[in-house]
């Protein structure tokens, strides 16, 4: 279904096989692999703070104002890939797609300075190529047991009784329990017993331009034994995440690309750190990335029948943001 780079997890199955620390990291496409042992983290730049591995040294306070413009097209533009989508959608050929947006942006800060000073679960700069500050947790391995975090719905935490309104409605609801399915089935390929252990949980998340609140839940399922200790393998079946691309999958890839006129490279991947002996890995999102001398900040979300225009364009302006309090 998707070209994929063969002997790169053929390389990671054998490091997980004989317990050997890696992180790698994959693009949206899964056409590029990239895998790092803990020397070559060092050599390549990569700066990685995950909850339970960092190579980071902690930095001083940050001395300077904050400038940070956004400047997003126009409503009319990104009415154009809406529409796309949502004829998809009443068509039968998607019933879930994330449609995102690349926007311009502009601050005093540079790429490392964003990775040291903003707060979240996962952040990672490629040295003068991108830095993110990830929210979501792809899948977890722990002893075997596979579990994984998905994340739909979004709303403003100022607004009346946020939480309440956000678990209640009928949109965001629909999103969630379509990744919600999308994953456990997606689980199914490499795990027996997989079930739903919480459901629509909220998270708060804290940034500058404004308090949102998230919602997620968790999926578990104990790995067949042909896949254990088979990084590699795992993410070749599970790749690209559903909760960045929507269902059903190969159709709904064909109208991303359709829709977003633009390549979302490392945007919306996945990468991940292996310790010898559990995995933890994340989705790429909240993701600046630098092209030539200019910034570009990758945002969106998911788009159902039930979706208004207005509201997914908020929603896409609302995720460019810098966690950095």
């Amino acid at each position: 279904m998707f070209s994929a780079n063969h002997q790169k997890f053929i390389e990671m199955d054998e490091l997980s096989h004989q317990k050997v620390p890696f992180f790698f990291i994959i693009d949206f496409l899964v056409n590029q692999v990239e895998i790092f042992t803990e020397n070559e983290i060092k050599k390549e730049g990569l700066l990685i703070d995950f909850q339970g591995f960092s190579n980071v040294k902690k930095q001083d306070v940050l001395h300077k104002k904050i400038e940070w413009k956004s400047f997003p097209e126009s409503l009319e533009s990104f009415k154009k890939g809406f529409n796309h989508v949502q004829n998809n959608i009443r068509l039968g050929n998607s019933y879930l797609t994330n449609y995102t947006r690349k926007t311009k942006i502009e601050t005093n800060l540079s790429l490392e300075e964003i990775f040291h000073h903003s707060q979240a679960k996962y952040k990672v700069l490629y040295k003068d190529f991108f830095v993110f500050f990830s929210p979501e947790t792809f899948v977890k391995i722990v002893d075997d047991k596979i579990m994984t975090y998905p994340m739909k719905g979004t709303i403003d935490a100022s607004l009346e009784n946020a939480a309440e309104v956000l678990k209640n409605d009928k949109k965001e609801k629909a999103e969630h329990y379509t990744v919600v399915d999308l994953l456990r089935n997606d689980l199914s390929i490499v795990a027996d017993d997989v079930k739903v252990d919480k459901f629509q949980h909220i998270d708060f998340l804290k940034t500058k331009q404004k308090d949102l609140y998230a919602m997620s839940s968790e999926i578990s399922g104990n790995l067949k034994p042909e896949f254990k200790g088979k990084v590699g393998s795992i993410m070749q079946k599970l790749l690209p995440a559903g909760s960045i691309l929507g269902a059903p999958k190969p159709k709904t890839l064909e109208i991303i690309l359709e829709a977003e006129g633009f390549d979302r490279g490392f945007y919306t991947g996945v990468c991940g750190w292996f310790d010898g002996k559990d995995l933890d890995s994340c989705v790429m999102i909240r993701f600046i990335e630098k092209e030539e001398d200019q910034l570009y900040f990758k945002s969106g979300g998911g788009i159902t029948h039930m979706s208004k225009l207005e509201d997914e364009y908020e929603e896409m302006k609302n995720k460019i943001y810098v966690p950095i309090y």
